[in-house]
């Protein structure tokens, strides 16, 4: 068969499980992100993708995962530049591969949470969204564009550019000159991701999803207050969340609403639901706080012909009646749900008829367990959720460390017992 027809071929097969259709076999939508680098020595690591002088290593690792394993879905390292990094001096994050780190090279980027937003500070940050990010939290999370924080308009004449360049002391000139050459590092780092794309695009493996957002809330508390500062602020001042929940919902309908005119063949966003697991909240506080901005995210994307890929991490078994209730407001099939942990054949019953079921193959399994645990585990989630569509076979979470037995049974049953 043709790259062209496999290509098609797998396309269809993710989107008839989203659809909640059975297709011809069980769709193997396999994300990895470490893994190619223990199965093939090509010196590729998660060092070597930050780097374009490097990045072949770990593309080559990924197209020999890519021609051996077959998957319904393209895989590519989840890096950014590194370069880039270094630039903008980022004090919240650490990578494999920066001079001087501890992370090690077969790792992934590691994230160190800060509060960059105040308390009394929520305001500003509500009224002012852009003022802020640039005037406050750039300068503490990024060291080399400290010049930001005083970089303002002041209410004047703004015919001719006089006004600008009264703006432009050194220090702003300075970091006018890092900040482009962090972009142009940063565009260099994508061409090289972007030809890796192209590569397995050609070799028949499409797409999974086109975009990536964050739940509100996340986004205050990955990004601005970190989970011990949203762990307070849901006891003293919920009803500032509130508000800032719903300036970012405004912003994040307004980012997203280029999807709806674009002439992409893939339309869907992924979600990781970084900070709603069992007992980050009481259920009232997930449900005003946390899921009910969402949704509105969620009802907006869909209203548009995109489907959210909802992403749960960590233990969500306090949640899963709760947002089952929410899915069902929304059209069938209209998002896919995956889940970290739990008895997948009760979650297959529960969201059967409302949102395509994904992951269920732990990575503990493939990392440790024998090929008899992966084999039995692959036919148990056959036999549990296969049956009528709306399921895809993935991992907990993206692949890192496996025992090549192990991912050679897990392929080699699905593509056996999962045949219809």
């Amino acid at each position: 068969m043709s790259n062209e027809n496999l290509y098609k071929q797998r396309l269809q097969r993710i989107q008839d499980a989203i659809d909640l259709k059975e297709s011809d076999t069980l769709p193997l939508a396999v994300r990895v992100s470490g893994a190619p680098y223990f199965l093939y020595d090509t010196g590729g690591t998660h060092a070597t993708s930050y780097y374009p002088e490097t990045f072949e290593k770990s593309a080559e690792a990924y197209v020999k995962f890519h021609e051996e394993f077959q998957p319904d879905i393209r895989s590519v390292p989840l890096a950014q530049s590194g370069k880039a990094n270094s630039i903008s001096e980022p004090t919240m994050m650490d990578w494999p591969g920066r001079p001087g780190t501890s992370v090690p090279d077969l790792s992934t980027y590691q994230v160190m949470e800060h509060e960059y937003l105040l308390q009394e500070e929520f305001d500003e940050f509500i009224n002012d969204y852009t003022g802020f990010v640039f005037n406050k939290y750039l300068p503490r999370a990024y060291p080399a564009f400290k010049a930001f924080e005083n970089f303002n308009v002041p209410p004047s004449m703004l015919t001719g550019m006089g006004v600008f360049t009264k703006m432009a002391n050194n220090d702003v000139k300075a970091m006018m000159q890092k900040f482009i050459e962090m972009i142009d590092a940063q565009q260099e780092h994508a061409q090289v991701v972007g030809a890796l794309h192209k590569r397995l695009d050609d070799m028949g493996f499409p797409g999974f999803i086109t975009g990536t957002c964050v739940v509100p809330y996340d986004h205050i508390s990955d990004n601005f207050r970190g989970t011990i500062g949203t762990f307070q602020d849901l006891i003293g001042i919920p009803e500032k969340i509130a508000e800032a929940n719903e300036m970012i919902v405004k912003r994040q309908i307004n980012y997203l609403s280029s999807f709806e005119n674009s002439k992409m063949p893939i339309k869907r966003v992924f979600f990781p639901l970084h900070k709603g697991m069992d007992g980050f909240m009481s259920p009232t506080q997930y449900h005003e706080l946390y899921w009910e901005p969402y949704q509105k995210v969620l009802k907006y994307l869909i209203s548009i012909g995109v489907t959210p890929f909802i992403y749960t991490e960590g233990a969500y078994n306090t949640r899963i009646d709760y947002i089952r209730e929410r899915l069902m407001e929304l059209p069938k099939g209209s998002c896919f749900i995956h889940f970290e942990q739990g008895d997948f054949a009760e979650l297959k019953k529960k969201f059967s008829g409302i949102a395509c079921l994904i992951g269920g193959m732990p990575l503990y399994l493939l990392e440790y367990g024998t090929k008899e645990q992966v084999v039995d585990r692959v036919k148990y989630l056959i036999d549990n959720c296969a049956a009528g569509g709306g399921y895809m076979l993935s991992g907990s979470a993206s692949f890192e460390k496996v025992k090549r037995e192990n991912m050679e049974a897990m392929f080699d049953t699905a593509r056996t017992y999962g045949k219809k």
